[in-house]
């Protein structure tokens, strides 16, 4: 099947469902979108005459499409500086400890108590997987999703300073994540040495390069757009950092995620301020809401057609439903400690440990994550668990961020 039709099929799917969605259900879209596609790509299974051959052919068609790379290599670039884009810096620089933290030391701490538990529950199942696999999968699932966070956050009204806390630690804990998964991954697939100084450089050049790559990048389209006033060239220097700066930086080996947020935050802001007219910013924010918008319904819609694709054994389920409380046990300890530690310097309100820990939404970067191992038994539970953690996360998490929030902040307290 040709590109094309896959992507009309996809936007054709998204169209239905979103409409649905804001129609009868009046969920909010991201959670809509994916459990719409999820209970189609279910019913479809059904033994009923007339959907005869159609769950294979639509297995045919998801086969063609690589998740993986069409999230992490295409899509994540333009959600990423979407979501950045919205984002204030000043907000950003009065919460960068607990950011800062949050995204490095709890997604490592993570990574390594959500490995252990889950060796311990697979061997449980009698699911003879390999510790470095374990903590594979510990990285990989660490790292809360700023697609699925941002999403949700759009309507669950958390307080201002609530809201940047948990959208700076998602926006950059990507970087951290990246650099541990391909440490462990380098073990686990090739048998690499690791030592001290090989990881630090690694995550020196990734983290630290990205960082400065989107502050060059960033900077460069700045300058440009400080020099004309027309919306539609700014509009196209925009994409142009969005792809060209994400495609250089993987090019180079640093993290394009972090280097996508950077440039975002720099346009976002002093772009803003002293680079575009108010007519430019009220076309460039209507463009960027619009694409991010579209790529988040086909990417939560793809999410929710993915269950035609992965392994569905019994066993397999029901440990991805035991690795749910161990990720929320583990998600409350590496948030809590931290929080504990830093109340000596500042002030917390009630409830913020609580709230950082259930709205630590797991999304399509950790099914993307999984789907890039190597075929086998091991990557097929992984994947299971990871799919079944990811939906419990945006549904049920999710569904119950706003209520939650609400009741242990109300309107007038700040976190």
């Amino acid at each position: 099947m040709r590109l094309f039709d896959i992507i009309a099929i996809l936007i054709c799917l998204s169209a239905v469902l979103s409409w649905v969605n804001h129609r009868f259900l009046k969920l909010p879209t991201v959670i809509g979108l994916m459990l719409t596609a999820l209970l189609m790509s279910l019913a479809i299974q059904l033994p009923l005459p007339f959907l005869d051959g159609l769950e294979e052919h639509a297995a045919t068609i998801l086969s063609q499409i690589d998740f993986d790379k069409t999230l992490l290599h295409g899509m994540l670039s333009f959600l990423l500086f979407a979501g950045a884009l919205h984002v204030n810096l000043n907000d950003l620089a009065q919460q960068k400890w607990v950011i800062g933290i949050l995204a490095t030391l709890g997604v490592v701490g993570a990574t390594f108590l959500i490995g252990g538990g889950a060796y311990w529950l697979f061997n449980w199942f009698d699911l003879n997987v390999p510790l470095i696999y374990c903590l594979l999968f510990g990285a990989l699932i660490s790292p809360t999703d700023p697609i699925a966070v941002l999403g949700i956050l759009k309507s669950a009204g958390a307080p201002k300073t609530l809201e940047t806390k948990i959208t700076g630690e998602s926006l950059f804990n990507d970087g951290v994540a990246v650099v541990v998964f391909l440490v462990i991954a380098d073990i686990a697939v090739d048998g690499g040495e690791v030592s001290v100084a090989m990881i630090s450089t690694l995550f020196l050049k990734e983290v630290v390069g990205g960082l400065v790559f989107g502050l060059i990048s960033g900077g460069l389209a700045y300058q440009m757009l400080k020099r004309v006033d027309n919306y539609q060239v700014e509009v196209l220097i925009t994409l142009a950092l969005v792809m060209g700066g994400y495609a250089i930086a993987e090019h180079l080996h640093l993290s394009a995620p972090i280097t996508i947020v950077v440039a975002g935050l720099l346009i976002g802001n002093h772009g803003r301020q002293s680079a575009m007219s108010e007519h430019t910013i009220e076309h460039l924010d209507t463009f960027w809401e619009l694409v991010d918008e579209v790529l988040n319904a086909v990417l939560f819609v793809l999410m929710g057609l993915e269950i035609l694709v992965i392994s569905l054994r019994g066993d397999y389920l029901l440990a991805g439903l035991l690795a749910i409380p161990l990720i929320l046990i583990v998600r409350l300890f590496s948030v809590g400690v931290p929080i504990i530690l830093m109340r000596r310097f500042r002030s917390f309100s009630p409830g913020v440990v609580t709230i950082l820990t259930w709205a630590g939404l797991r999304g399509g970067i950790s099914v993307a994550l999984a789907l890039s191992l190597p075929s086998g038994e091991t990557r097929d539970l992984l994947v299971t668990v990871t799919y079944v953690v990811v939906v419990f996360s945006i549904v049920v998490q999710g569904l119950s961020l706003g209520p939650l929030v609400r009741r242990l902040t109300g309107e007038e307290q700040k976190v």
